[in-house]
């Protein structure tokens, strides 16, 4: 069990425009070529956008993109014809493939709060595609998986009320992502606590389980190795 805490993530983004971003891996300038991944997992970046704030068109490929809104709401538009709102609970999946252009908006009055996590698939090309699964974690308490076969993923997500257990997922690789509140995990004979922005990497994870200190909101993802 790897911890890396909300304070370690590299600043990015332009605050000047109302952009700030904290990245868990190496990124653009923030080149660590000990961080550069993993799993399949290549980028776990936390976004705030202040209103009216955004990211311009910009051009992706060969990735999995997914989105998990903690606060406010995403304007999504892509080239290839897709124009969503994005809410908090809902799960957005751009599968870029040999190439798409999108721009992310908060073009709501409240700042806007996301978790976008990047992940390189098991083989790279095909056709971009997109995918939202509207509001899947429903009620505090409840859970949800989701499923990115192209990468070899599934994300888990979690919402437990303060003093409930839950189990996080057997996995060659885990990633455990706290998008709120704060939690304690355990793994193999080691526990820690875990608070909003804090993640912490398992490898051949088996039986690990989080317990809520307070009501919590965690990202977990399961990942294969693959062949």
């Amino acid at each position: 069990m790897s911890l890396h805490r909300a304070g370690d993530r590299y600043p990015g983004g332009d605050p000047a425009a109302g952009i700030e971003t904290r990245h868990a891996f190496s990124f653009g300038p923030h080149y660590d070529p000990g961080n550069v991944r993993f799993g399949a997992l290549v980028a776990c970046n936390e976004e705030r956008l202040a209103p009216g704030a955004g990211f311009d068109e910009h051009p992706h490929s060969h990735t999995e993109i997914v989105t998990w809104v903690v606060e406010g709401e995403l304007t999504h538009r892509d080239s290839a014809g897709h124009a969503t709102v994005v809410r908090p609970g809902d799960v957005q999946h751009l599968s870029s493939a040999g190439g798409v252009r999108h721009v992310e908006r908060n073009d709501g009055a409240a700042p806007l709060v996301f978790v976008q996590m990047w992940l390189a698939p098991l083989d790279p090309g095909g056709e971009p595609s997109y995918g939202l699964v509207r509001r899947p974690a429903g009620e505090a308490g409840e859970a949800v998986s989701y499923a990115v076969p192209a990468a070899g993923a599934v994300l888990h997500v979690r919402r437990p009320r303060a003093g409930e257990r839950a189990a996080v997922p057997d996995g060659d690789f885990v990633y455990v992502h706290v998008a709120r509140g704060e939690v304690r995990l355990a793994c193999a004979g080691e526990a820690a606590g875990l608070s909003a922005g804090d993640a912490a990497r398992l490898t051949g994870a088996r039986g690990a389980e989080l317990t809520a200190v307070t009501a919590a909101e965690v990202l977990m993802w399961r990942m294969i190795r693959p062949d």
